[in-house]
């Protein structure tokens, strides 16, 4: 019996495209345009076919072909045998394919991109740039300055600037309490920007990058005839969300400021927390088609400068269109995306980064962005609440072993549950068992479909409360909570010691203060409670060997995030619980900081108690 030719085609495998990936090309056959198409028996010229052939010889070299057998051919050519099929071409071939295709259709680097001294060509390159007159939001205001001797324009972004700081600071200076007399046309910008713009913040620029920067911006660019420079003025003035209160890392004692939406009001939060004439602030900008401010903050001579060049390294080598927010940021520059556990601290609250620069770290705000991020970070910071700086040890000490409990619970318990009940019942009292399996008698399902459908009820009842209007998300946790929960476990669908557990996790999961780990633990529950429905206890003690293996690997920008526990490095006593405040003398070592000394050892000269405290802790770091 002969095998169909399709059927064929489909076990036929080319063992030479196997060892790389790669995509289809998808070329045009021929040129709609072509007049030969157009009727098939006029034969082409022998200019055009040479020129037809040297396209395709370009294209086959382009792809790595070599010869007419075996090199990859164009759609629609043909051979003595007919038709060739189309090839698969590498997908580094094919992407350095579309990097020169790019390149050749870029505008040529060499174009001059000085600013012209007439403000007639000059109106026009800012028709081209700014798409005028189509484009309504940017304003160009023909004005002359000095009472009717030397004509000028500027030109600024209407939302984006404040029309009452262009009045009064730039057009009312210019136009009407300035006398300027005619002289050489080349020093014009002298008086204008010397004595005639009273804004605190002006610049000069000469080129057209530089204009364009200034105005998408926010700020205000004059240009006067006769002068090759233009003047960028601060006028930054768009609506935003004043300084509130922090909503996803609330304290009772401490600041209740977070930061916002404005770039500026960020870097101005955190400056006047932490006060000092070392704090740096090297602003980067990312997107091609939109820039993005990004904040590299740090204190001199304090910090890491290998880390300061690693966190502004990853930031300039981003190549996006456009960035957003903070949490795009993260993902492109943290060390392994994959992973569950974060890698960067994200922060709403300007106090905890204050705090973090004190001790070497490096904060990055991202453009309207109202959450900072900071690196580097390990497993402990992420379990630590801003709260516990500003309490007594005992308080803040009582305050993370909750934590720590919550955290190991969240994704723990409902996978013991499922352990015991399946394979380790002999583990509980006679009595506890005997009633679980009471409350169970009348359950339809097994204990694992029983945990998670109960697990994906809770889920959706937090995702539903996060995405409806704040006026109903109460009362949707109580719906979801109560009145469902206790109708199923009327309807006997599941069994009223499970509802606990459940409700237990819940409160775990939200007692985590990093909303990242949170999401991690969540997702981790999953793993942990589908492992032990089938190898119980033996399946959580190799998955938790596996993670903590997996966590003592892991870095952030260089650091272990185990540390100081694991590598173990000399640290205060400020990891699992909190220390005392007057003994944490030292900053983390695990940042390799240039002042590793942050206070005096002893800074209660007044109590005996803290200078043994000090002569003690002195002695343990002289025998390490």
């Amino acid at each position: 019996m002969q095998i169909p030719a399709w059927i064929q085609a489909l076990f036929r495998v080319d063992d030479s495209l196997l060892a790389e990936q790669f995509v289809l090309t998808d070329e045009v056959v021929e040129d709609s345009n072509d007049p030969s198409k157009e009727n098939p028996t006029t034969e082409p010229s022998a200019d055009a076919a040479d020129a037809k052939a040297q396209r395709a010889g370009e294209q086959d070299q382009d792809r790595g072909g070599e010869s007419e057998e075996g090199s990859p051919v164009r759609r629609g050519q043909q051979d003595a045998r007919g038709p060739r099929p189309v090839r698969p071409v590498a997908i580094e071939d094919y992407v350095q394919q579309a990097q020169r295709e790019e390149d050749t259709t870029r505008q040529p680097p060499g174009q001059d991109d000085r600013l012209p001294a007439e403000l007639a060509e000059v109106k026009r390159e800012l028709s081209a740039l700014f798409h005028l007159p189509a484009n309504k939001d940017v304003i160009v205001r023909e004005f002359v300055v000095g009472r009717g001797r030397w004509p000028a324009l500027a030109v600024f972004i209407d939302g984006m600037a404040d029309k009452m700081v262009i009045n009064t600071h730039i057009l009312q200076p210019l136009m009407f309490l300035s006398e300027v007399a005619e002289d050489d046309t080349s020093r014009r910008m002298e008086p204008i920007t010397q004595a005639l713009l009273p804004g605190n913040q002006i610049q000069l620029v000469e080129t057209w990058q530089g204009v364009v920067s200034g105005v998408v911006a926010g700020s205000t660019v004059v240009f006067v005839d006769g002068c090759r420079q233009a003047v960028v003025v601060e006028s930054k003035g768009w609506e935003h969300r004043s300084v509130n209160l922090p909503r996803t890392e609330q304290v009772v004692r401490g600041p209740h400021n977070a930061f916002t939406e404005s770039f500026r009001a960020n870097t101005g939060l955190v400056r006047a927390f932490l006060r000092s004439e070392r704090l740096v602030t090297e602003i980067l900008s990312v997107g091609r088609v939109g820039k993005t401010d990004v904040a590299v903050m740090y204190i001199e001579g304090l910090t890491n400068k290998s880390l300061v060049a690693e966190v502004k390294r990853r930031i300039q080598a981003i190549d996006v269109d456009y960035l957003p927010d903070s949490g795009l940021l993260e993902q492109f520059i943290e060390d392994n995306p994959g992973s569950l556990i974060p890698q960067v601290l994200a922060t709403e609250r300007p106090d905890r980064i204050a705090h973090m620069l004190s001790e070497g770290h490096v904060a990055i705000l991202v453009g309207q962005s109202p959450y900072a991020l900071a690196v580097p970070v390990v497993l402990w910071t992420m379990v630590q609440s801003p709260e516990d700086a500003f309490l007594r040890f005992p308080f803040g000490t009582f305050g993370r072993i909750i934590r720590w409990v919550a955290l190991l619970a969240a994704f723990l318990l409902p996978a013991c549950y499922v352990a015991i009940t399946n394979y380790h019942s002999e583990m509980i009292p006679t009595d506890l068992m005997l009633a679980i399996a009471a409350s169970r008698e009348r359950v339809p399902f097994a204990v694992i479909m029983e945990v998670i459908m109960m697990e994906f009820a809770i889920e959706l009842i937090r995702e539903a409360g996060i995405r409806i209007p704040n006026a109903v998300g109460p009362t949707i946790g109580i719906v979801g909570a109560l009145i469902i929960g206790q109708a199923a476990v009327e309807a006997g669908l599941v069994s009223p010691l499970l509802v606990i557990v459940v409700a237990v996790t819940a409160l775990c999961s939200f007692a985590i203060p990093d909303y990242g780990l949170s999401y991690a633990v969540r997702i981790l529950r999953f793993v942990f409670l589908i492992c032990a429905a089938f190898f119980g206890f033996y399946a959580i003690a190799l998955l938790m060997c596996m993670l903590m293996v997996r966590l003592a690997v892991m870095k952030s920008f260089g650091v272990p995030l185990l540390s100081p526990i694991t590598p173990v490095t000399p640290s205060s006593r400020d990891v699992w619980v909190r220390g005392q405040t007057y003994s944490m003398d030292q900053r983390p070592s695990y940042l390799r900081t240039q002042m590793q000394q942050r206070q005096e050892p002893i800074t209660r000269p007044w109590s005996p108690y803290t200078r043994k405290a000090a002569r003690r802790n002195l002695f343990r770091r002289r025998n390490k």
